[in-house]
């Protein structure tokens, strides 16, 4: 039991009958929800981790094999919940981690109750006129390759593109710091099985009520991946925020809490 908690740095908050747990997005850790958290913690129990590989996880259980797809982290997160004999939590999901909480979802469907997409994306490669998902192939492949020439450079061409927020510089900086910190050939990794992930076709397997949102300027989602989520999953809601940028939690938390706290009431 101890070694999963350990291996994804697993934290427990709050108090409540109802849980929730919150998974962080690529190149981050659970210190993204610090906004977000403290407004569930009077009515609900609060699960952060850290994907393996990032934040403060146990770098020792990083598999290459087991993480060349998003089904390894979806297996981790049902060990948690597991380990935690949880049932019907609230899965909150930011950026690919809503694929991987749509996946142990579907693995899974008892252990969730909800489940809430900030950012999601099912594909982020564009396929002719059939899928626009925001990226060519090849641009996709120059990221990577930048990531391997020099890892830093790319960091600091990311963080402003995903945060999309030069009015508060200190965000894009903390944004940085969080790509940097981490391992970087984990990092690079963890950015191929992303970018290169299509669970166009998991879609309509999922049976948990969804709330997805999309913010209106995602330079890393365009707004017509959230309409193609919602007219692909059954039983989901759309909200379109006003927040611009990848990271809504950080840059406009009340935002981003009103519209979960809004769903979770209903």
């Amino acid at each position: 039991m101890n070694n999963i908690l350990v291996r994804n740095n697993v934290k427990i908050l709050g108090e409540g009958d109802r849980t929730i747990i919150f998974a962080h997005g690529f190149g981050c850790d659970q210190n993204m929800w610090r906004y977000i958290t403290p407004f569930f913690e009077k009515n609900y129990q609060i699960i952060l981790f850290d994907h393996v590989g990032s934040g403060n996880s146990d770098l020792t259980a990083y598999d290459f094999e087991k993480y060349s797809t998003l089904h390894g982290y979806a297996q981790d997160v049902l060990d948690i919940l597991e380990t935690l004999k949880l049932k019907n939590v609230i899965f909150i999901g930011h950026s690919v981690s809503s694929m991987i909480g749509m996946l142990a979802s579907i693995e899974r469907p008892e252990y969730f109750s909800k489940m809430i997409m900030i950012g999601p994306s099912p594909c982020y490669i564009n396929e002719g006129d059939i899928y626009h998902g925001g990226f060519e192939e090849k641009d996709v492949l120059e990221l990577l390759t930048m990531m391997e020439m020099n890892y830093f450079s790319w960091a600091s061409f990311m963080a402003p593109l995903g945060m999309k927020n030069p009015d508060v510089p200190a965000l894009t900086e903390e944004l940085e710091k969080s790509f940097t910190r981490s391992n970087p050939l984990i990092t690079r990794q963890f950015a191929e099985t992303t970018f290169f992930s299509d669970h166009r076709a998991d879609l309509d397997k999922v049976t948990t009520p969804t709330l997805i949102m999309q913010c209106s300027d995602d330079s890393i989602v365009p707004l017509v991946v959230g309409n193609y989520l919602h007219e692909h999953m059954k039983n989901s809601t759309l909200y379109l925020m006003e927040a611009k940028g990848h990271y809504p939690h950080l840059s406009h938390p009340k935002e981003t809490i009103s519209y979960i706290n809004n769903f979770l009431l209903t």
